[in-house]
């Protein structure tokens, strides 16, 4: 599935994404950095919920971290927990790929 143009996600900068997947509704979001894009689900590790309220804003405003809006943990933009309560817990892997210029679900 398609997910958006390469070119809509900031350098760096990251995307939410939230869409039905057969009866299943899934939360994710993309974070480009560095020349790369990834992938997360968007679910805190230590409490499950959303980490950021607002579509778009998962990163700190320097771009070097990913934040957790509801307790302001930090993960580096590999997905690792690098501040409390999450150090050391990582983010959930959302494989994505990108093809002639669009980012996919792998």
């Amino acid at each position: 599935m398609r997910l958006c143009a390469l070119d809509e996600l900031a350098e760096p900068g990251s995307k939410g994404f939230r869409f039905r997947h057969e009866n299943r509704l899934f939360a994710g979001f993309l974070v480009r950095a560095g020349g790369t894009v990834r992938g997360f689900v968007d679910s805190c590790p230590h409490a499950g919920w959303p980490l950021s309220a607002l579509d778009d804003r998962y990163l700190t405003r320097d771009g070097g971290h990913i934040l957790c809006a509801g307790h302001g943990a930090l993960f580096d933009l590999d997905g690792l927990g690098v501040t409390s309560p999450c150090a050391g817990e990582r983010l959930t892997d959302w494989p994505v790929e990108i093809r002639d210029g669009e980012v996919f679900t792998a």
